[in-house]
């Protein structure tokens, strides 16, 4: 286990280790930080409804004495997670009044695979497992996770790769979950090799966080199975600048050696990355890596999260306050998820218009009158 006094042992670079050492009880959270009182009632309640659990790695990364670290507001469960039981004044009641299942947006795509979610024409979900080296407060999914895998045996797989080879519309499949990679190398290499021999799909891509939670994840050997299989890409999700480690920046490496493109996924969350100074310094960090901030996500309307969504206007705010302020490749597209798809949001910069020509803006708020024919 990761020691109170913060040493680490022998096992610590085994991802194996990790996950069989993850901390998943109030005891066990207590031996390494000091909890607040909240955080010691929400710790009680809370796990009655959503699983708990937290990577020794990403557990290493937070402020011992602050409940407020970054850290450990995505990571350490929250009484406000429980504000449709405890009728919580702190949300705004918008949030409260029209969160009516626990993700409004899981029906969308649903097929007759369970493990396939089939949202886009083109492209699908594949979701190998549910498991997580660390359950995010914030999940979209946070309802549907438990330790208990939801894809046990091959049977399921096989029907999921059934369903990409009967339509030969689907030219891009994402490998999800949970967490693709808290499953084995032989696992994830039977999905990639019979996706491979499937000659409509052209791209295979990983959703994981595990360059943020357990970087130990991304292995030399695994490095080496996923070359055979290109085009490969991952999307990961930082959040926050403090989540760009040195063994997060070595992940990183060993996947851009191995030829895998690597983009990252934010979720702007409230206390946690909502405003221009974070943000800016997290893409620095994550440019410096060669990760490329892809998405900026609003957060979900997911019931148990919703004291984690910021306004709108915040989100643009930020963006406006990254485009022209930083290089262009590192300010991400700014996107809320509905039941029709994502749907980008950005600041006005064309601000009006007349006979042949249209007032455009820079981000200093300059005009200029531009000829259009």
């Amino acid at each position: 286990m990761l020691l109170a006094n913060g040493l680490k042992n022998g096992s610590w670079d085994d991802w194996r280790w990790q996950l069989a050492n993850s901390i998943a009880t109030p005891d066990a959270l207590r031996d390494h930080l000091n909890l607040s009182p909240e955080e010691e009632e929400a710790l009680q309640k809370v796990g009655h409804r959503y699983v708990f659990q937290v990577s020794p790695y990403y557990l290493s990364l937070m402020d011992r004495d602050d409940p407020n670290d970054p850290i450990r507001l995505q990571a350490v469960p929250n009484i406000k997670e429980l504000a449709d039981i405890y009728h919580i004044d702190q949300l705004p009641s918008f949030h409260k009044s029209s969160v009516e299942s626990e993700n409004p947006l899981w029906k969308e795509g649903k097929t007759g695979v369970s493990c396939i979610v089939h949202r886009y024409p083109d492209r699908v979900l594949f979701h190998l497992t549910n498991l997580c080296p660390t359950y995010c407060r914030h999940c979209s999914r946070k309802v549907h996770a438990s330790h208990d895998s939801i894809v046990s045996d091959r049977a399921l797989i096989d029907s999921g790769i059934a369903y990409i080879e009967a339509r030969r519309e689907i030219r891009d499949v994402l490998l999800s979950g949970g967490d693709p990679l808290t499953i084995g190398d032989n696992k994830i290499e039977y999905v990639l090799s019979r996706l491979r021999q499937i000659p409509h799909v052209e791209i295979i891509r990983i959703g994981t966080r595990a360059p943020v939670t357990l970087p130990q994840r991304i292995t030399p050997e695994f490095c080496q199975m996923i070359r055979k299989y290109h085009p490969i890409w991952i999307n990961t999700q930082f959040n926050h600048p403090k989540e760009v480690t040195s063994e997060a920046k070595l992940a990183i490496q060993r996947l851009l050696e191995a030829g895998v493109p690597v983009g990252n996924q934010s979720v702007l969350l409230k206390g946690i990355n909502d405003t221009v100074d974070v943000m800016k310094r997290l893409v620095h960090a994550l440019v410096m890596a060669r990760v490329r901030p892809y998405y900026l996500y609003h957060a979900d309307l997911v019931r148990g999260a919703e004291h984690f969504r910021t306004s709108i206007a915040q989100g643009l705010h930020i963006i406006e306050n990254l485009r022209g302020h930083t290089s262009g490749f590192a300010v991400p597209q700014y996107v809320i998820c509905t039941p029709l798809g994502k749907t980008p949001l950005n600041p006005n910069y064309l601000i009006g218009s007349g006979p042949g020509h249209v007032i455009l803006r820079n981000y200093e708020w300059r005009t200029w009158k531009d000829p259009d024919s």
